[in-house]
């Protein structure tokens, strides 16, 4: 994923549109540490911090629609910010190297701040196929200049140099697991008497069609009902409180059931198994 970025963010610099001293100079992305010494002109993106954005953070479940209808559902995923210390580099000596190295700084700091998305032209690899979920954001230069600064330079072994950040938010999907789900063909509205509740539902086969003549037990309760041409089935007169439901249809397996019936929740479907 993260080769894949790299590649994405080479490509932005190589776009016919990026300034010629940024288009033309080598991209690196090896650490920038004493032993680097690029022998040509060399703009060198570091990938110094991988940090998840709980900004970002969501537990809510991605979903999209199957070709063939109905709907695909899977975790998701996680947002991370993926952040570059971008500097330059000149094979040239004295204000020769530092003139080279502060221009192609600045272009590519003017050029990089015209994407605060990433366009998906750019984007490969694992970011291409399959599609990104989310597009992926880019800031510049949002570095705040801090006591650690010297510290990171020195752990490099170089003295300090200029530079800017670059963070790009990217979504990785540590679950392959996916739910599907068929279309939502229609909506039914069942309402009931808070002041006379009725512990009650509907008989249905795997279809979600009714299924009339079932009989209901009602364990708890020891009654038994027998449901009506819609499948619906009802118990007047139960005490909330947590209930078995022993349903049997002819030519088909008994499906038991355990329901939680309070004021707020009345209604309770038994779907059956079988033809």
């Amino acid at each position: 994923m993260f080769d894949d970025l790299d590649a994405s963010l080479a490509a932005v610099l190589d776009d016919t549109g990026a300034p010629s001293e940024v288009r033309t100079a080598d991209v690196s992305f090896a650490v920038p540490d004493k032993d680097f010494t690029p022998g040509q002109v060399t703009l060198n993106l570091f990938l110094h911090e991988v940090q998840e954005n709980r900004v970002l953070r969501d537990d809510a479940p991605l979903q999209r629609p199957l070709a063939g209808g109905g709907w695909e559902s899977r975790r998701a995923p996680l947002r991370v910010d993926c952040t570059y210390l971008i500097t330059a580099w000149s094979a040239m000596t004295g204000g020769h190297r530092v003139t080279e190295e502060h221009r192609l700084l600045g272009s590519s700091l003017l050029w990089l701040s015209r994407f605060p998305v990433v366009p998906d032209s750019f984007l490969r690899g694992a970011l291409k196929t399959p599609p990104q979920p989310f597009p992926l954001a880019a800031t510049v230069a949002q570095t705040r200049e801090s006591a650690s600064v010297g510290e990171f330079w020195n752990a490099l072994g170089i003295a300090p140099r200029p530079a800017f950040s670059l963070t790009v938010t990217v979504a990785l999907q540590p679950f392959t697991e996916t739910e599907t789900f068929p279309d939502l063909k229609a909506v039914e509205l069942r309402s009931g008497l808070l002041t006379d509740p009725q512990l009650r539902g509907r008989v249905l086969d795997p279809a979600l069609a009714a299924v009339p003549g079932a009989s209901v037990h009602l364990v708890e309760a020891t009654r038994t009902v027998i449901s009506g041409s819609s499948g619906s089935f009802g118990f007047a007169d139960v005490p909330f409180g947590t209930y078995t439901l022993t349903v049997r249809s002819a030519g088909r397996p008994d499906v038991t059931s355990t329901v939680d019936y309070d004021q707020d929740a009345q209604v309770h479907d038994v779907i059956l198994t079988g033809p």
